[in-house]
């Protein structure tokens, strides 16, 4: 007879929010790199949650996750969500509709919310906030380039001294990434700044408690340089600090045992 000891493995479980593609046909998709270092710094199990908003059950969904990531995307926020003028750019209104949404109902259950580029942007706009199409440097200009290129793309931005990134880069400036055509315009209600672009101002990270819970967002792409960049990596290591201050047992068991018994048959 074989016996087997399965773990019981208790990691907070995090969203991250898709985005309506295309590949032939409609798919929900959401970049492999967001992932992984959710898993390793954050120490997190990470759970895809759809942008499709005609089934979608936001306060369902939010008292079933212990933190939401809103990730970058080829998309930006629809000019009406913040009282803009439409641009030139492509548009996801399902995802959203389900960020919006869903963000709000985390926020209210008091639990931890994170943004990235398109992310941080979804955040402002939730808070009361407005967005601003910006001047080509703060993306490279030629779509053409392959993929990675787009990210070699950098500028400098000061960080807020005695913030949450300040003390982890050991400095008050650093290098990140920069590829959006779209930033904040003006500052939503009740968010604290935490960078700001060097050479123009526009704001780079921002933070808030709003119900007792963390709230995050940078415009650049951490998940593309944990390693490189300190900052980046105290993004993810800050996720898995907000997401172990919710009520849990927060432990990694040991890994699963099988035990042959002698002379028993099953």
């Amino acid at each position: 007879m074989i016996h087997t000891s399965l773990p019981v493995q208790a990691k907070p479980v995090i969203g991250v929010l898709c985005c309506n593609e295309e590949a032939g046909r409609p798919v929900q998709a959401v970049a492999s790199r967001f992932i992984e270092p959710l898993a390793r710094l954050a120490g997190a199990a990470v759970l895809l949650v759809p942008a499709l908003s005609d089934p979608f059950d936001g306060r369902a969904v939010a008292r079933r996750l212990d933190g939401l990531l809103l990730t970058g995307s080829r998309s930006n926020v629809a000019a009406h969500r913040y009282g803009g003028a439409h641009g030139d750019f492509p548009i996801d209104e399902q995802r959203d509709e389900v960020a919006l949404a869903l963000a709000a109902h985390m926020i209210e259950e008091g639990r931890p919310v994170f943004g990235i580029c398109r992310g941080l942007q979804e955040l402002n706009v939730l808070f009361g906030g407005t967005l601003e199409q910006l001047p080509g440097h703060h993306r490279e200009d030629s779509d053409d380039l392959p993929f990675e290129h787009l990210f070699a793309h950098r500028h400098e931005v000061d960080l807020t001294e005695g913030g949450v990134f300040a003390s982890a880069a050991g400095t008050r400036r650093i290098s990140v990434n920069s590829v959006h055509h779209q930033g904040i315009g003006r500052l939503g209600t009740g968010l604290t700044v935490e960078a700001i672009a060097a050479d123009d101002g526009l704001v780079e990270a921002f933070s808030s408690r709003p119900c007792g819970a963390d709230l995050l967002a940078v415009q650049w792409h951490p998940e593309w340089e944990t390693a490189r960049c300190a900052a980046s990596g105290a993004f993810f290591n800050r996720i898995g600090e907000g997401l172990r201050a919710q009520d849990g047992p927060w432990v990694d068991l040991p890994q699963h045992s099988i035990t042959i018994v002698p002379g028993e048959t099953g």
